[in-house]
């Protein structure tokens, strides 16, 4: 070797060495060409922005440690420009795990992979994810008193001010969040229904609280909302509560509350509203003597009953069958569903958490691969989520 150059002395080859996969791979690396600068100097600088536009979202870890000019893209106006051109991807869930609660574990159904993250400027004190609209979530904390947004990829924050003293008292029943428009640009809105029908909006806009008063008189109080059972499609939140069964919506647009009589299919013991394609959808888990399955149903308008359309994998159902099942939504968006399928053995008491998806386009189930500590093989126990949007651009 001298100086100002390189040259790779090759060893006489034996016929009977064989190369391991390992030095195979590290070979082909080698020999990679390197980018040549003379091309990609005159790359046009206008199209950088509108190539990473476009590049996974996942990438978004490792492109902003490229250079600082890569990094500003976040604030660029033109580059979000670029971004609302791009058709939304698959949605993410965002989940939170029993080991630590300021450490989010973000999903991505597309690759399969989960993205560890902790967040730097979220305090502690706000860690449930309760709702998400355009690449924002909302958080709150067990009292569900206080709340903040953020963008959970770019770190973009802001704590709520703080409600009245008398909502304060008051139970918090549902959480409902919406955006005015296509992005997060022309502002959001924040939904609270507490136990006695009183309810609040709060508008990104104005950056305050608005006490809009009570439920009609129509909806039967107090109200009885599965605090995890909601949906939102356009400027509409939709709930569903017990005594009597019925769903709930609220536009935010029009501010026009409804209610509609909608019994449970039978044998449901936990459910939880979804939407796909404009249509509202339930999954539940039906337990029936010793069996137990996951299935699917469209609601149908005429009639205000709902429709089986599709149940979990009958293998899969016998898994569960003769234990005690309980399941959580942790998050719905765009007809795909992540659940959380938590059962228990009899004989020894010991509690198994499962984590599988549902997409609804495909109509197929899959098993979420688990969620493990980075660099280790520690289980993360996998305990409250909502699905978002990913969004570079979104800010709280």
């Amino acid at each position: 070797m001298t100086a100002g150059s390189f040259r790779v002395m090759e060893l006489p080859k034996h016929p009977s060495t064989k190369k391991s996969r390992r030095n195979q791979s590290r070979g082909k690396s080698s020999s990679r060409p390197f980018m040549d600068q003379q091309v990609w100097k005159d790359f046009p600088e206008d199209l950088f922005e509108a190539v990473i536009a476009r590049l996974p979202i996942a990438t978004f870890f490792r492109f902003r440690a490229v250079c600082q000019r890569w990094n500003s893209l976040l604030t660029s106006k033109s580059f979000s420009q670029h971004c609302a051109e791009v058709p939304q991807e698959n949605p993410w869930f965002y989940t939170v795990t029993r080991e630590c609660l300021n450490s989010g574990v973000m999903y991505d159904p597309s690759v399969k992979k989960w993205h560890h993250h902790t967040f730097s400027t979220r305090p502690v004190l706000y860690d449930i994810p309760v709702a998400s609209a355009g690449g924002l979530i909302c958080f709150t904390g067990f009292d569900h008193r206080d709340y903040c947004v953020c963008n959970p990829l770019t770190q973009s924050f802001t704590e709520l001010p703080i409600r009245p003293i008398k909502s304060h008292s008051q139970c918090c029943r549902a959480v409902g969040m919406t955006v005015n428009g296509n992005s997060t640009d022309a502002g959001y809105k924040i939904l609270l229904v507490n136990a006695n029908g009183d309810y609040e909006i709060y508008d990104s806009l104005r950056k305050s609280w608005s006490h809009q008063g009570n439920m009609p008189a129509s909806i039967k109080r107090p109200m009885t909302v599965n605090f995890g059972s909601r949906v939102s499609i356009d400027s509409t939140i939709y709930f569903t509560r017990s005594y009597p069964e019925a769903i709930i919506s609220y536009d935010m647009a029009t501010e026009v509350w409804k209610q509609n009589i909608t019994p449970l299919p039978s044998h449901v013991i936990d459910h939880a509203l979804a939407e796909y394609n404009g249509r509202i959808m339930l999954v539940g888990l039906l337990g029936k003597n010793a069996a137990t399955c996951v299935c699917i149903w469209e609601l149908q308008q005429m009639t205000l009953l709902w429709k089986e359309v599709d149940r979990m994998p009958n293998e899969w159902c016998l898994d569960f069958y003769g234990k005690a099942v309980m399941m959580k939504c942790l998050g719905n968006k765009g007809g795909l569903l992540m659940l959380s399928l938590r059962s228990t053995f009899s004989m020894t008491s010991v509690l198994v958490n499962r984590l599988v998806s549902y997409n609804m386009a495909s109509r197929e189930w899959l098993q979420v691969p688990t969620c493990k500590v980075p660099g280790g093989r520690k289980r993360q126990w996998v305990s409250y989520g909502t699905a978002f949007y990913p969004s570079l651009t979104s800010t709280a």
